[in-house]
């Protein structure tokens, strides 16, 4: 049975969603702010998260970095009332697989739901040997890119991206195909998350000058290696 982590300081909302989950299967741990939220993360195993965004003691974005911080690959959906274009930057930069605006119907959170845990159970990354990406050791089993002494690590989903690009490199990926085949679908949102993404990976990969994320106008980008 899926877990789900559900963050929501609003009795009666939060009701409504844990009773609409459990309906559809779903196995629920309901927290009534972010501490109570992050205590439970650290005792239990969960398959997604949904945070609301304003909650007493923790919000949902600092939750979020701390739950990032003990696990950085299980997805997250943010719920909030505000529309505020630098709130969903702000989730976006998180990582976050969805943000969904208040007031909506139940059954809208348990379609994302299923659509977030069908597309990263898909490109979940295989378990491989390290690589040579540059300068850089690329160990996708651990889920770190490695330079001498220091180590960055990696969400699930950048994992992946880097997989991809890197087995396309030196050629032109067409957007459309990389929002596809890595986020699932070429909506607007996954449009501005995976541009977050890149531009993580472009910091990443940075003291390698031979290395490039380079963007082709109209078209998508290229992962450029020179060796």
């Amino acid at each position: 049975m899926t877990s789900v982590l559900l963050a929501e300081d609003d009795f009666d909302f939060g009701s409504i969603l844990k009773q609409y989950l459990e309906i559809h299967s779903y196995q629920v741990t309901w927290a009534k702010d972010g501490k109570e939220a992050l205590a439970c993360f650290t005792q239990s195993d969960f398959d997604i998260c949904v945070f609301d965004v304003m909650m007493p003691k923790m919000d949902g974005f600092s939750l979020a970095e701390k739950v990032i911080e003990i696990n950085p690959g299980v997805p997250f959906v943010f719920l909030t009332a505000k529309k505020l274009k630098e709130d969903r930057l702000k989730g976006l930069k998180l990582g976050a697989d969805d943000y969904i605006i208040k007031p909506f119907e139940a059954d809208i959170l348990v379609l994302r739901l299923k659509n977030i845990l069908k597309r990263t159970q898909r490109i979940k990354p295989k378990k491989e040997e390290r690589s040579k990406i540059g300068i850089f050791s690329f160990d996708v089993t651990n889920q770190k890119l490695n330079h001498n002494d220091q180590e960055q690590k990696l969400t699930e989903k950048e994992t992946v991206l880097i997989q991809y690009l890197n087995a396309n490199r030196n050629i032109i990926i067409r957007r459309e195909d990389l929002l596809k085949d890595v986020w699932g679908n070429d909506d607007f949102f996954s449009g501005r998350s995976m541009d977050v993404f890149i531009s993580r990976l472009r910091k990443y990969f940075k003291q390698d000058s031979s290395i490039a994320i380079e963007s082709v106008r109209g078209v998508g980008l290229i992962f450029k290696i020179n060796q």
